[in-house]
């Protein structure tokens, strides 16, 4: 491969993941996807990783799939896995969910279809204010499946995760916004997105990456379930270094040094 899909840089605990593929406004070829599952598997064993920047570069961050390319590959859509979600385009998605650092991503331009789901992948979403998003798959007589089962409907609810599907319409940014499937708006998502992760990265590592397996693990399930994470979680780290320096450090007003975890 004389391209390289996806790059990765690292720098003070913030790793910025970008999809580089330009030309084609980072639209999905079976390279694409290889690569994006390959950096959030590497950035996930990472330690010194406290946060993920996701964008595109060029004008978009993703135009969603390469139908041309991928559709050369008979078995693309459903090539198996050993480990769940079943497909490898699902991957390129679930990667992100189960990441145990939080990941933000950073939307212009285009974020339709696949690219969209990637972006839904994410735990934060910033979108400039005339980006376009759309559940696109219905115009290709597709439905969404890149683990959009675990995302839009717990974002804007089950009626309206059901007319994005069904219309393919196009969101802007703002509109977007409006309907919760982003988060936040900025004219400059990608330096907004930086300022959030750097923020993220001086908060205790321990706290952070619970907290995030505190609302992936306790979303849906019975009362006694979900309360007992959250006992079990506390208790981890409740009296460890990182929480005590956390103490240590706001009362003595001044910056924390947190020690990574070991894996």
């Amino acid at each position: 491969m004389s391209e390289e899909r996806v790059g990765i840089e690292v720098a003070d605990h913030v790793a910025v993941v970008t999809l580089n593929r330009p030309d084609k406004h980072n639209a999905l070829d079976l390279p694409m996807f290889d690569a994006i599952i390959a950096a959030a598997r590497r950035l996930g064993t990472d330690p010194g990783v406290r946060a993920i920047v996701l964008h595109g570069a060029g004008k978009s961050f993703c135009s969603g799939l390469d139908v041309s390319s991928v559709m050369t590959d008979g078995d693309a859509l459903t090539r198996p896995l050993h480990d769940p979600p079943p497909n490898h385009l699902q991957q390129a998605v679930y990667e992100w969910i189960r990441a145990p650092v939080p990941v933000i991503a950073a939307i212009h331009g285009n974020c339709l279809g696949g690219g969209l789901q990637i972006a839904l992948g994410a735990d934060i979403r910033i979108a400039a204010p005339d980006a376009r998003l759309s559940v696109l798959e219905v115009r290709w007589g597709l439905i969404p499946d890149m683990a959009i089962t675990r995302t839009l409907p717990r974002l804007v609810g089950i009626d309206v995760a059901k007319e994005l599907a069904f219309t393919g319409r196009m969101l802007s940014g703002e509109q977007a916004h409006a309907l919760r499937v982003v988060s936040h708006v900025s004219d400059d998502p990608l330096a907004a997105a930086r300022a959030l992760a750097a923020e993220i990265a001086e908060r205790s590592p321990d706290a952070v990456r619970r907290a995030k397996r505190l609302f992936e693990d306790g979303w849906a399930g019975p009362a006694e379930q979900t309360l007992a994470l959250e006992a079990s979680l506390q208790l981890e780290i409740a009296g460890g270094q990182n929480q005590l320096e956390a103490v240590a450090a706001g009362l003595a007003k001044r910056p924390a040094r947190f020690i990574d975890p070991t894996c």
